[in-house]
C-alpha cells in the first residue's frame, strides 16, 4: 500500500488572494470555485498535487519547515525579476559568482520558496 499526495496545503490569512498570486507565478488557474472571502481555495496545477491555500488565524511565525522549489522555464535571473514584479520579497541569495545557487524568495504572505537553475542556465554552468 501507498499514498499518493493530494495537495500541498499553505496555510494563510486570505486564501483567495494568496491563490491568485500563486496563479500568476505558476500560469495555473485558481480552481473556478474559489472566490474572495473563501477560507479554501486551490491553485490547479497541471501535474502533480494542487496548491492548497487554507485560512488560518495566527499569522506565520518562523522559517517553513517545507517549501516549493520552482525551475523556471525561462532563466533563474528573469524569474527572480519576475516573481519580484509580482510581490515576492527576497529572502537570501544563495547565487553564487560562476551561475549556480539559486534565489530564496518569499510570497507576500511571507512562505519562503526557491528559484532555481533552469535547464539553459544548467548547460551554461558546470555544476
Amino acid at each position: 500500500m501507498v499514498s499518493v499526495v493530494q495537495n500541498v496545503a499553505i496555510d494563510c490569512s486570505d486564501a483567495y488572494e494568496l491563490a491568485c498570486f500563486w496563479s500568476r507565478v505558476t500560469g495555473r488557474p485558481v480552481d473556478p470555485e474559489g472566490r474572495p472571502g473563501d477560507p479554501e481555495v486551490q491553485v490547479l496545477l497541471e501535474e502533480g498535487p494542487l496548491l492548497h491555500f487554507n485560512q488560518v488565524p495566527e499569522p506565520k511565525a518562523v522559517k517553513n519547515r517545507i517549501h516549493l522549489c520552482l525551475r523556471p522555464d525561462t532563466t533563474r535571473e528573469q524569474e527572480v525579476e519576475r516573481l519580484l514584479g509580482l510581490g515576492a520579497t527576497l529572502v537570501a541569495d544563495r547565487r553564487s559568482s560562476d551561475g549556480t545557487g539559486w534565489a530564496v524568495l518569499a510570497d507576500p504572505e511571507g512562505n519562503e520558496f526557491c528559484v532555481l537553475r533552469s535547464a539553459s542556465d544548467r548547460a551554461a554552468t558546470p555544476s
